[in-house]
């Protein structure tokens, strides 16, 4: 499989701070931002990887991570959004970096605890369809939304004032070769954007949407107050392993 962080957008939510540099770059605790998902593909085996950004600050990736050295990696693939498009239109520039291979798509601003290599190595094992990885959450009006009936997820609503379950659709997404042709039917959202969330319900109509669950704490680093929390818990985190170290 192959791994996909999409980092582009202006980060206008964390203005002033994306004044002069992209969100991803921001740092977290002792970290830049980026370094999250770039690690989280690694640690689940992952080493051919494709970075999507934009803005005016693109370069500045590739002056801090090079080819990827630093976390093991032979090379690191590059590409550029214009404008902003949407999550689902960055995804639409990796098709040719995917070549028919299953992706493992993250977005740039998702922290983790733990390692996602058993969700990988679950659809690895299938590679067909789609997987999203859900997290319990309290506040899940910010987030899409799954409606789950026992194993399945039967819908999932973006940002949905009376959300019909607590589980947020974080922003990890494992897909098989026919996201790009979803991709290409899609219709601009309201907000001028092409919508990852349509690209999953494309795919639970096709019957072909699984989702798992993840252990551990998870956070996103788009706002003021979740940047902080996101620095906490990796703070907090790094004192654990220094502790039992």
């Amino acid at each position: 499989m192959k791994g996909v962080i999409l980092a582009g957008g202006l980060g206008s939510r964390l203005g002033p701070l994306t004044h002069i540099t992209n969100k991803h770059l921001l740092p977290v605790y002792d970290r830049p931002m980026i370094y999250f998902p770039l690690q989280t593909l690694v640690e689940a085996g992952i080493k051919d990887i494709l970075l999507v950004t934009g803005g005016n600050h693109a370069g500045e990736f590739l002056r801090l991570l090079g080819n990827g050295e630093a976390f093991g990696l032979k090379h690191l693939h590059y590409t550029y959004q214009r404008g902003e498009g949407g999550i689902a239109q960055a995804l639409g520039l990796a098709e040719n970096f995917a070549d028919g291979q299953p992706l493992v798509v993250i977005l740039g601003d998702n922290i983790l605890e733990r390692s996602i290599r058993p969700h990988v190595e679950r659809y690895a094992a299938n590679g067909r369809g789609a997987s999203v990885l859900l997290k319990e959450v309290g506040d899940p009006q910010r987030f899409g939304v799954a409606e789950l009936q026992g194993d399945r997820i039967v819908s999932i609503e973006e940002k949905p004032k009376q959300p019909k379950s607590r589980y947020a659709v974080t922003g990890i997404y494992l897909y098989d070769a026919q996201v790009f042709e979803i991709v290409r039917g899609l219709k601009p959202s309201g907000r001028g954007e092409l919508e990852i969330t349509d690209v999953n319900n494309a795919y639970i109509r096709r019957g072909q949407m699984r989702y798992d669950i993840l252990d551990g704490w998870w956070t996103d680093a788009g706002l003021p107050e979740t940047l902080y929390r996101a620095a906490t818990l990796v703070r907090e985190k790094t004192l654990m392993r220094q502790a039992v170290a």
